[in-house]
C-alpha cells in the first residue's frame, strides 16, 4: 500500500466574529490562514485518501472553511521538502498522521519507520 499526502487550506470569515458574516450583508471578509499536510496510511487510491482526509476536517461554517486543495504520493511530497534541515524537520513535525484503521484519531509528526 502507498502512502500519500493531502494538504488542506484553512479560511477564517474575519465578518463573522462582530457582523452577521454572509455575503448577501456585504459582512464576509475572508482570509486564508494556513492548513495541515496529512499523511493518510492504509489505502490504496489517492482519491480515496482525498475523501478520508475530507470525512476528517472538512469543514463549511459560516466562521471558518478547511478543505483539501493538493495531493500526491508520499515520495513526492518528500521530493519536495527544502533543503533547509530546520524547516524541512519543522514540516515533518507538522503533519499529521491518519489512517482509516485508527479512525478519527490524528497523531502529530512523521513516524521515522516510514
Amino acid at each position: 500500500m502507498q502512502n500519500f499526502v493531502i494538504t488542506t487550506q484553512f479560511l477564517e470569515n474575519y465578518g463573522a466574529h462582530a457582523e452577521s458574516g454572509r455575503f448577501e450583508d456585504g459582512k464576509a471578509y475572508w482570509k486564508m490562514k494556513g492548513g495541515s499536510d496529512y499523511l493518510v496510511r492504509d489505502l490504496d487510491r489517492i482519491q480515496d485518501a482525498v475523501a478520508f482526509v475530507a470525512a476528517l476536517v472538512l469543514e463549511n461554517g459560516i466562521s471558518a472553511k478547511e478543505f483539501p486543495v493538493e495531493w500526491q504520493t508520499e515520495a513526492d511530497w518528500i521530493s519536495k521538502l527544502p533543503d533547509d534541515a530546520d524547516y524541512r524537520d519543522f514540516l515533518k513535525e507538522q503533519v499529521m498522521v491518519v489512517s482509516p484503521k485508527t479512525g478519527a484519531r490524528i497523531a502529530r509528526g512523521y513516524p521515522e519507520e516510514v
